[in-house]
């Protein structure tokens, strides 16, 4: 099987781009040597305004990739990747070497949905990571704030 994981490099030592649309290249590896077969430069998603998400799904589905870990993915590239059978892992950290042991060992859940609003933002309130006051700033997630974290 083969597996897509967007990165900010060109090896597994890369750490995951959490940007899965202007992801700086896609690693495709094979699930059962644990090696790069292809890699995918995707550094160009960085300059345009629209469609990123799109035609980085798209370069992933002719990769043949059946899997994709990343951090965020949104709606558009979801649909383009479910529509070609591919499974999302999202929300995934570190170097793509760790998010691929994690994956191969069944410890990262497949996404049953986008988990971005197609523009890559801060998380939305109540999921940042390690934050115990759960977005809730000054106007305590009325919409009147940033939504970032006082601790």
């Amino acid at each position: 099987m083969k597996i897509a994981i967007s990165t900010t490099g060109r090896d597994l030592e890369s750490q995951v781009d959490p940007r899965f649309g202007r992801a700086s290249y896609f690693l495709i590896v094979d699930s059962s040597t644990k090696e790069v077969v292809e890699i995918i430069d995707n550094q160009a998603a960085q300059e345009v305004a629209h469609g990123a998400g799109i035609n980085a799904a798209t370069a992933v589905a002719q990769s043949g990739a059946e899997v994709v870990l990343t951090g965020r993915v949104g709606p558009k590239a979801f649909s383009v990747l479910s529509a070609a059978g591919i499974k999302v892992v999202s929300e995934v950290e570190g170097t793509a070497q760790k998010a691929l042991k994690e994956f191969l060992s069944g410890d990262s859940p497949i996404s049953d949905g986008p988990d971005g609003d197609g523009h890559f933002s801060a998380p939305k309130p109540g999921t940042a990571r390690n934050c115990k006051c759960k977005g809730q700033g000054k106007r305590q997630g009325k919409g009147m704030g940033k939504g970032r974290c006082k601790q």
